[in-house]
């Protein structure tokens, strides 16, 4: 690959490189005598070098024209970079500009910037000649270290949970000495609970923001830039759900390690459809946006649980390991192997699904769903622009997988859609975890199910017009249908995968599998 000449210019001499791409280049870690750029999920902090560093904040329209973003979206990240705009009052200059250039063009003075997230703002930063581009930041490992890590892996394929454990060790997090609390690293396990029977778990709801003239003037120019033409969104609009603001990611996460914590853990993977927030902490849009540093999020919760522990009364383990596991395994993971895997990764499509997005999806129209579901989660979802780590696996990538909808356009619809969406989130868990469009690079299976595993997670089934249990007939659930007909359209491309053996031996024990096949052939896309 020819060299970069931005890559010489931030760094002197010659640069490690990460992923074989000069975008990737060792990057120093502080500028602290420049004026710092602070993209709109860089808001935090730990982006700056010292407590009264200048800085430069640019709101640019151009960024809500070139895509149908949710309301709530567009609503909380112009609250949130204004808010830390009079946060900063005269140490920031804000420019509210229609693109990047027409305000990094005015200013004449040294410039830094903390490496961008996606691919493309690091290529924009890079060409940039009066830019000194530094160390990402807001995540535990670096890219050098989770670089280390997979070259010291060999052959051997990469594992979230491998990858977990040595952030764990690394950052000494939940250890006594060299063994996990507990004596087990992962207890996941203990996590698998269906809801409640009677549909309710007993704890407090969520503490909530309260909006402020910052909000209604960002609620007034969505409303001009909308009527005007400049700008479509999709979803409802307000109230802002998740903060904008330190001092309100800070209470969020107090909140949680007070009422949720201890309960987090059994039922994480359930869905309730009277409870959409159920154990869930609400905090992946503020430590997005870069409110909170990951990394404070995991000592807080580590404190909690060890103060629990000398008063007494434990927090339970599998709660609070599994909110670690969330943050610094999950969510790092999930940053690292975007850049690992490359710029390609994005157009992976090993299962050859090709299909739109339908527009009663795109539009998130839960009243042309009949599936309970799926008109549940959209519901909630263009209400709030945000569910739960399961809705968005098991019933709207599950829908997808099953459908064959070309995996980057689910990719598009998911980053839009959601208020913690962003490209390095979404291109490894949709293209990778949902779609299995990677073959296998990040999930050792596709994530397809049927409407059983719905039944025993969620209550949604009981008053539903599909029966989880039938796969023919106007009565048949389309996800237990569609999940035979995915097996069968991909037999061949899943044959090699050994954890998949069992599932496709019982498409040939089937009975009527060629009516089922055809049955969802005619369905398509259309409405469920």
């Amino acid at each position: 690959m020819p060299q970069d000449p931005a890559v010489d210019r931030v760094v002197p001499g010659t640069p490690r490189r990460l992923g074989g791409d000069p975008a990737l280049a060792a990057f120093p870690a502080r500028a602290p005598g420049t004026r710092r750029w602070c993209f709109a999920d860089q808001l935090g902090p730990h982006f700056l070098d010292r407590p009264d560093q200048p800085v430069l904040l640019i709101e640019s329209r151009a960024v809500f024209a070139r895509r149908r973003f949710h309301r709530q979206k567009a609503h909380l990240v112009l609250s949130a970079l204004r808010h830390r705009a009079a946060e900063l009052g005269d140490q920031a200059q804000f420019s509210q500009v229609h693109s990047y250039a027409e305000a990094l063009d005015r200013v004449r003075e040294p410039l830094s910037v903390c490496a961008p997230t996606t691919w493309s703002s690091r290529d924009y930063v890079l060409r940039r000649p009066d830019l000194t581009v530094l160390a990402a930041r807001g995540f535990v490992a670096t890219q050098e270290e989770f670089a280390a890590w997979a070259e010291g892996r060999g052959r051997r394929r990469l594992l979230m949970e491998d990858f977990y454990r040595d952030n764990r060790r690394r950052h000494d997090v939940l250890m006594d000495g060299a063994e996990p609390v507990g004596g087990r690293w992962n207890l996941d396990h203990d996590n698998r609970e269906p809801p409640p029977s009677d549909g309710r778990l007993d704890i407090p709801g969520p503490w909530w923001p309260e909006e402020d003239e910052i909000d209604e003037q960002v609620r007034a120019d969505l409303d001009r830039w909308e009527a005007d033409g400049d700008v479509a969104f999709v979803g409802d609009d307000g109230p802002r759900l998740f903060p904008v603001t330190r001092e309100e990611a800070l209470h969020r996460l107090r909140d949680f390690l007070d009422t949720r914590l201890g309960a987090f853990g059994p039922h994480e993977d359930a869905m309730l459809a009277g409870d959409r927030w159920m154990t869930h902490s609400l905090l992946s849009p503020a430590v997005n946006l870069g409110l909170l540093d990951p990394i404070e999020e995991v000592h807080a919760a580590e404190q909690r649980y060890r103060d629990s522990v000398a008063e007494g009364d434990p927090l339970p383990l599998n709660s609070v390991e599994g909110f670690v596991r969330q943050v610094m395994g999950w969510r790092d993971y999930i940053w690292h192997t975007y850049w690992h895997f490359g710029r390609d990764f994005r157009h992976a499509n090993a299962l050859a699904a090709h299909e739109a997005v339908p527009d009663w999806l795109a539009d998130l129209d839960d009243g042309a769903v009949d599936a309970a579901c799926m008109s549940d989660v959209l519901g909630d979802l263009r209400r709030d622009g945000w569910v739960h780590h399961i809705p968005r696996l098991m019933v709207l990538g599950n829908y997808a997988l099953q459908r064959g909808i070309d995996p980057l356009a689910m990719t598009d619809w998911f980053h839009r859609s959601f208020v913690d969406g962003y490209d390095w989130v979404m291109i490894a868990n949709v293209v990778g975890m949902s779609q299995h469009a990677d073959g296998g690079l990040l999930a050792t299976k596709p994530y397809a199910a049927g409407g059983a595993y719905i039944d025993r997670m969620s209550d949604y089934c009981g008053g539903c017009r599909y029966d989880p249990r039938k796969r023919l007939g106007e009565d048949a659930c389309p996800f237990t249908a569609g999940y035979w007909a995915f097996l069968e359209r991909n037999r061949e491309r899943l044959a090699p995968n050994q954890r998949m053996r069992r599932a496709l031996q019982g498409l040939d024990r089937l009975k009527g599998l060629e009516e089922v096949v055809e049955q969802e052939r005619l369905r398509g896309t259309e409405a469920i």
